[in-house]
């Protein structure tokens, strides 16, 4: 038997005042936590009162009326598992989860801002707009994959925004956590997600790749950009349509589209997971520096691939199945983003050609990863700082120049190396902002000799070993290991 949910009703503590919203499979509604602690219930999980506020809780209950389908109930259970086990600024916080009987439900965090399904009106959004939101969208998902989770069903309706500007995912009812029985699987055999966003493979009922995520965010950038879906809303078989049909590029459909997101768009919407970005982080690193994006001929495309094209993909579908994919973890572990902190001050050559090396080695066993290349052009806290040298020429300039020559020497192929010049007060502060905003999984960072001073005041080294968010390797010329022995 269901409750009847109305206006004042209590459940475990907790008191329903309005009814939100209604979807495909579950209702929402804001509630208050009563004073008195929640009772004790087998199966409830909480978490104290005083870690949120009264009137910034929603109450999740899944649509079981009249209905035999038992998809909805699977969906709550596989949320109910996995949102105790997400945190951070990108997911709802969990607060607590009821037993299916006599009512299953969730009660989660309020989150206080705007869903992207509020913009779907407004389509197509200026293409700046679109880079923004495509951005925040891939660190939210990153963050995810990082905490071992696949979505699964990324669409603007299950997106919202901070009211500080994180993006928020929500809504994991499809989603899969490496580490959980995945339900859906064990119990169907059928695809999950929402059709105009589902990835190929998702198709063929693979749910392990991270990069199936990717793919629904291209998909999205795609409807932003030219106010179409780039494949419709399929219904049925038509789905399987997408293992060989190429959509019509961006730019055909709104020429003010820039090249370089054509280029990135259709590389999440390539067919192979391969073929698109290895990580969420590298996607947001190519849309957060557009002239650092590697252009192919996909940049340039008006129009489908030939018929033939697609005859040959249409062939190879027919005995498609599903690729065999890597976990997670190990997807992500294989495509880091490596931050180099290059010291360009004269008399430091002989540590960035110890830095090379070190770079080279590590590419040599991860050759999916992406190296970005930093340089801090440090200003002065007081005095008024000169960014041109004696002849007029900009020294930001000149010190990109310089990084673009030392990162030439790793002979890597433009989409696996970027370069910034940051300006900056605080040398490791900067540093260390960048690797936390870029989701930076190891910095490479030279110590220069040590002296009196140096260990009076601290290094900008030590400083970034103490707080980045990261893994970090500081590298030493031979002679400073001599020098300090």
């Amino acid at each position: 038997m269901r409750l009847r949910l109305e206006p004042g009703m209590e459940i475990d503590g907790f008191t329903l005042r309005e009814h939100l919203s209604t979807g495909g499979m579950a209702q929402i509604w804001s509630v208050e936590r009563n004073d008195d602690p929640s009772p004790d219930n087998d199966g409830v999980e909480s978490i104290p009162k005083a870690d949120f506020g009264s009137d910034a809780l929603v109450m999740k209950f899944p649509m079981l009326i009249d209905s035999d389908d038992p998809i909805p109930i699977v969906c709550f259970e596989t949320e109910q598992m996995i949102m105790p086990r997400l945190s951070g600024p990108h997911v709802p916080r969990f607060i607590a989860a009821g037993p299916l009987d006599p009512q299953p439900y969730i009660v989660m965090e309020h989150v206080q801002g705007e869903s992207l399904k509020a913009r779907l009106s407004d389509v197509p959004l200026p293409w700046a707009e679109v880079v923004e939101i495509g951005a925040k969208v891939a660190r939210a998902l990153h963050d995810l994959h990082l905490q071992k989770v696949i979505h699964l069903d990324v669409k603007p309706s299950n997106i919202m925004f901070r009211e500080t500007g994180e993006a928020v995912l929500i809504d994991y009812g499809f989603a899969r956590h490496e580490q959980l029985p995945d339900l859906l699987a064990e119990e169907f055999r059928e695809p999950f997600g929402t059709t105009p966003y589902m990835a190929p493979e998702q198709v063929l009922e693979d749910r392990a790749d991270p990069r199936s995520d990717l793919f629904a965010l291209g998909v999205m950038l795609y409807f932003f950009v030219t106010g179409e879906r780039p494949f419709g809303t399929p219904r049925g078989g038509q789905i399987r349509r997408r293992l060989w049909r190429d959509p019509v590029p961006p730019r055909a459909k709104n020429p003010d589209c820039p090249p370089w997101l054509q280029e990135i768009i259709l590389r999440c919407l390539e067919v192979n997971p391969n073929d698109r970005y290895a990580t969420a982080a590298q996607l947001a690193l190519d849309l957060e520096n557009p002239a650092q994006v590697k252009l192919t001929e996909r940049a340039e495309r008006l129009e489908r691939d030939s018929g033939m094209k697609t005859f040959r993909r249409w062939l190879k579908a027919r005995k498609q199945q599903p690729l065999e994919t890597p976990n997670i973890v190990g997807q992500l572990s294989r495509a880091p983003i490596i931050l180099a902190a290059i010291d360009l001050t004269p008399g430091t050559e002989d540590l960035a050609e110890a830095q090379r090396t070190l770079i080279a080695r590590i590419l040599a066993m991860e050759t999916q990863a992406r190296v970005a290349c930093v340089n801090v052009l440090k200003l002065s806290r007081i005095a008024v700082d000169v960014l041109e040298d004696e002849e007029g020429r900009s020294l930001h300039v000149q010190r990109l120049i310089q990084l673009r020559h030392w990162g030439s020497g790793l002979e890597l192929p433009k989409e696996q190396i970027t370069y910034s010049v940051l300006e900056a007060v605080d040398p490791a502060g900067a540093l260390i902002d960048y690797a936390r905003h870029n989701n930076v999984d190891h910095i490479v960072i030279g110590a220069r000799a040590s002296s009196a001073f140096r260990r009076y005041l601290g290094s900008v080294s030590s400083q970034v070993v103490a707080e980045a968010p990261c893994s970090v390797t500081v590298v030493r010329t031979p002679r400073d290991r001599r020098q300090g022995e």
